[in-house]
């Protein structure tokens, strides 16, 4: 009998601590919420005699360093901190430690905080830059001035469950300065996303530099007008804008040190009539078109009976490579109507010369071919599910956005996807009661149901699963006018998707997010994010 009892109050003991253990986790109001993490007793105090210490002088350690000392000036007002190199932990000091023989997943790492000191491990630098990210969040926002920094000790073993982890802009609808990009890129880097999608050209506007194709940006970044909401009336006003060469460079390089991946986006064979108003002779008609001036799906597409087509994308394609390191080139494929195709003679002699069925296999003979020069300069295509119509390339990648069916399709034919379906990862869509929000194209994506989302469809096996690379998050701009409106409508469902992408499954309960990112939303005003209140104000 007494050893029932003992069994019972052992198993009880096992249990309250294990509660504890998960009430203790729930206290930290880190965002995307560790994979493992545990309070312990005591703090510890960042004074100004505080140090950081990188366990080499490899220049890249900067990149670590520098979000600490900008959120100790910037956020607690404190000066920043002496910095060691080559050194080793010692007490008071933050010691920053790249082990590559750690065993520590990529994109993973330890965080201790200690009494006597903190010592973030990675076994990569990104490693290390997301358990910055961390301690920094650990740190309640607040004017310090002189006064100690107290920072709760705990010790958390973390790495991301998607290696793709993605939020998107659309600068095309409504052109978006360098310096909101560069801010969107900050705010990104702090809850651990590392896949900047960027949408450069389409109907309404093309917004990059090419030195081959000036008129790209010299017509084709010109609209006369643009639709006043969702009336007929248009306001009469230019819109205007791109990105030179050295804006994307600089782009770049300012997201490679936050370690997000900038992968850009060159649509075709639809959407093409900024491009074609710029070098008419890329349509099937030959003209006259122009950059338009509303919404919507346009029968003008690029002639994909004409060699001269080719050459263009491919140059173009070799610009766009010259600028991006990314792995992958996103290249569209999405809403191309084929009624020019069918009335085009020599696109259907295209069809006849490759013998092909209809226009459905013209797409996918065109995304092929681009596939394969692309390709050939040693980086891969990924594009909207779209281009699974006529027969997938054989190399490419699937965002699927028209619900999921894309992607399980895909992920069954051994292609890897990035799920990013219109009814959980579109930001253009309404978070809260229509009439108490801006005009949006339409939807209803809340908080919460951005936190439900589960990327991996139960439709798969485990074997197919693995061909899910991870999600993102869409911003479509047709009404979302200004810098201001697009991080109202990113924030506060930004800091949501990063979680669906990181934490794992059993990790995640949404009223306990709930709690943290309430106590975010006074970092957004620390730094001005102007996020939507509507989900803290019920």
């Amino acid at each position: 009998m007494k050893t029932g009892i003992k069994i019972i109050s052992v198993m009880l003991i096992s249990a309250i601590t294990s509660v504890e253990a998960i009430s203790q986790q729930k206290s930290l109001n880190i965002i995307p919420k560790p994979a493992k993490a545990v309070i312990e007793k005591g703090e510890f105090r960042l004074t100004k005699r505080s140090v950081i210490v990188t366990s080499s002088d490899d220049p890249e350690f900067n990149n670590i360093v520098r979000p600490i000392q900008e959120y100790l000036q910037n956020i607690c007002n404190k000066s920043p901190l002496t910095l060691k190199r080559s050194g080793k932990p010692s007490r008071g000091s933050i010691f920053l430690k790249l082990n590559s023989e750690s065993g520590i997943q990529k994109e993973g790492y330890k965080l201790s905080v200690m009494k006597k000191g903190v010592v973030i491990e990675a076994s990569d630098f990104a490693g290390l830059f997301y358990g910055v990210q961390s301690l920094l969040q650990m740190i309640p926002v607040g004017d310090y001035g002189e006064s100690a920094i107290k920072i709760t000790c705990a010790t958390i073993e973390d790495s991301p469950r998607f290696g793709w982890r993605g939020l998107h802009l659309d600068v095309c609808r409504h052109f978006m300065p360098k310096e909101f990009v560069l801010k969107y890129i900050d705010y990104m880097s702090m809850y651990k996303f590392n896949t900047f999608h960027f949408h450069l050209t389409d109907d309404q506007g093309w917004r990059i530099e090419m030195e081959k194709y000036p008129d790209l940006v010299n017509i084709g970044s010109v609209r006369s007008e643009t639709r006043i909401g969702k009336s007929d009336k248009f306001d009469g006003t230019e819109h205007r804008g791109y990105f030179t060469k050295e804006e994307i460079r600089e782009i770049v390089k300012y997201a490679a040190e936050r370690y997000i991946t900038v992968v850009p986006e060159i649509e075709m064979p639809g959407h093409a009539s900024a491009a074609l108003t710029s070098y008419p002779e890329l349509g099937c008609t030959g003209g006259p078109y122009k950059v338009q001036t509303k919404w919507g799906v346009f029968d003008e597409v690029f002639c994909a009976g004409k060699e001269s087509t080719f050459k263009f994308l491919q140059d173009v394609i070799d610009e766009v490579i010259e600028l991006f390191p990314s792995k992958f080139i996103h290249i569209g494929g999405d809403e191309c109507p084929k009624s020019s195709w069918k009335s085009c003679p020599l696109c259907q002699q295209r069809i006849k010369d490759e013998g092909l069925s209809d226009e459905h296999q013209l797409q996918s003979w065109f995304v092929t071919r681009m596939e394969k020069y692309i390709n050939e300069k040693g980086r891969k295509i990924i594009g909207w599910d779209e281009i699974l119509e006529g027969g997938l390339a054989p190399n490419a990648a699937v965002m699927s956005w028209r619900g999921v069916a894309g992607g399980i399709e895909a992920a069954k034919a051994g292609h890897y996807v990035v799920m990013s379906p219109g009814t959980h990862c579109y930001f253009d869509h309404y978070q809260a009661d229509a009439a108490s929000q801006p005009l949006a194209i339409g939807g209803f994506t809340p908080l919460e149901k951005v936190y439900g989302y589960e990327p991996v469809p139960e439709e798969l096996t485990s074997e197919e699963s693995k061909y899910i690379m991870g999600a993102q998050a869409n911003v479509w701009t047709e009404y979302i006018l200004s810098p201001e409106h697009v991080e109202y409508m990113v924030y506060p469902r930004a800091a949501a998707l990063s979680e669906v992408v990181w934490t794992p499954n059993e990790g995640r309960e949404y009223s306990d997010f709930k709690r943290r990112v309430t106590t975010h939303t006074e970092l957004y005003k620390k730094i001005g994010i102007n996020y939507c209140k509507s989900e803290f104000e019920k």
